[in-house]
């Protein structure tokens, strides 16, 4: 078979992995871990709930499909002609599982025994497509039920409130699964389609860390991958407006507290300009607004926030970039405000430098930490590949922020009105829109 194989190391962490881009188009990520006794692999397509407009070489016009589609061939493809994968990874002691998220579909398991059979069951059912009338109709209500469950669920239900407040057009505002409505309309072709276009190998790649051999991967993947054309895969996306849609938006539903969400919207960005951007968003945040900070002691003294308040991490992908944090709150709109003028001012005075250095090493550490966990180190070679930059891109960028730059970036970036704040309080309070 044809490759073309590089080394790629880490001067900041001392890591190295091998990656081949594979004559079927697959690109493959070997990190061989010696003295580890597990090995974890992905095989993942950049393909994820967003992913819903797209046309092909030739093509003259973008096709349509219907939101929650990634998420449902995620469901049908473990189910082949002939048997379900999880038997298959039963009989092999592997611990399977998969996941669909906005940019991304990932299938993935986890053994310390038998890894080569259980890589071979892993690329034979993903490249082995099986729908018909009858198992997708029986689906449709399976994920009916599960979006009703999470539609039910307020930290769920919050959230996506928040998405639907911040963005317009965007489809990062539906949910990851659909609706009842959307998935009505899937049918077995419209999956074929979405399948052959977004499970094209040049799509795609695995990523496989921990007690393995690169020779052993690598004779796997030449027997089972089947070549295919790069089909000149092209998306677009709606337009969407710099500003939120609504900033405030109130729902009820069963909880014993008001739970919120603030957002803040940002210029959305790509490639290396993103990493650098989550990482000073995200240490920004924690140092205003982190467990030791003076906002928290302040709120909580009050009575405003408890331990449910946290700062996320950045809420990231292509064509949109938010800050988000949350929790629970008698007075929602009172801790909104308070984080407001905890940003105006330390964007006029600077913020605790020492506080910042403090979270850059503390998240170093945390960095170099999973560099010895098998899982870890196989997931953040994938997201590489998802976010288009190398592996280990992330920890050179890491080691090399400074506290001035994040304070430009609180200047610059971060606009304080332009943020949604999404509240759930118990059934019988108000609900409303502005």
């Amino acid at each position: 078979m044809n490759r073309i194989t590089e080394t790629i190391r880490s001067d900041v962490t001392g890591e190295s992995c091998l990656h081949v881009k594979h004559e079927s188009g697959l690109d493959i990520y070997i990190m061989e871990m010696p003295g580890y006794h597990t090995c974890h692999a992905l095989f993942g397509t950049r393909y994820g709930s967003i992913n819903t407009q797209f046309r092909l070489n030739g093509e003259a016009d973008y096709a349509e499909v219907p939101n929650g589609i990634a998420h449902f061939l995620e469901h049908k493809l473990f189910e082949n002609e002939d048997c379900d994968a999880f038997a298959q990874y039963a009989k092999t002691g592997a611990d399977a599982n998969a996941y669909t998220s906005f940019d991304r579909t990932c299938y993935l398991f986890s053994c310390s025994d038998n890894f080569a059979q259980s890589l071979e069951i892993l690329l034979s059912f993903v490249q082995a497509p099986y729908f018909t009338k009858e198992n997708v109709d029986k689906e449709q209500g399976i994920i009916g039920q599960e979006i009703q469950m999470y539609d039910d669920e307020p930290s769920w239900r919050v959230f996506f409130n928040l998405l639907r407040a911040m963005y317009h057009a965007h489809p990062v505002r539906i949910d990851i699964a659909g609706t009842k409505e959307s998935i009505a309309q899937i049918d077995a072709d419209l999956l074929y389609r979405c399948y052959h276009t977004f499970y094209n190998l040049h799509n795609m790649a695995l990523s496989v860390a921990g007690n393995v051999n690169a020779d052993e991967v690598l004779e796997i993947c030449d027997r089972l991958l089947k070549p295919c054309e790069n089909q000149g895969l092209e998306q677009v996306f709606p337009d969407e407006p710099y500003a939120v849609k609504d900033k405030l938006v109130e729902d009820t539903l069963p909880t014993g507290a008001p739970i919120f969400n603030l957002g803040f919207k940002l210029r959305p960005r790509s490639g290396l300009e993103l990493v650098k951007a989550e990482y000073l968003a995200s240490m920004t945040m924690q140092t205003l607004f982190d467990t030791s900070s003076a906002f928290y002691q302040e709120m909580t003294e009050k009575g405003l926030i408890n331990s449910e308040f946290s700062v996320d991490a950045p809420f990231t992908g292509e064509g949109y970039f938010a800050i988000t944090c949350g929790g629970e709150s008698r007075d929602p709109q009172a801790v909104r405000d308070r984080i407001i003028a905890v940003i105006e001012d330390a964007k006029k005075n600077g913020f605790d430098r020492e506080a910042f250095e403090l979270i850059r090493r503390v998240g170093y550490g945390g960095m170099l930490r999973g560099c010895e966990n098998v899982e870890v180190n196989a997931t953040r070679m994938i997201s590489a590949f998802i976010s288009g930059i190398q592996p280990f891109a992330s920890a050179d960028i890491l080691a090399s922020i400074t506290y001035e730059e994040a304070l430009q970036f609180l200047r610059e970036e971060l606009d304080t009105d332009n943020a949604s704040l999404s509240i759930i309080r118990s059934e019988g309070g108000s609900a409303c829109q502005q």
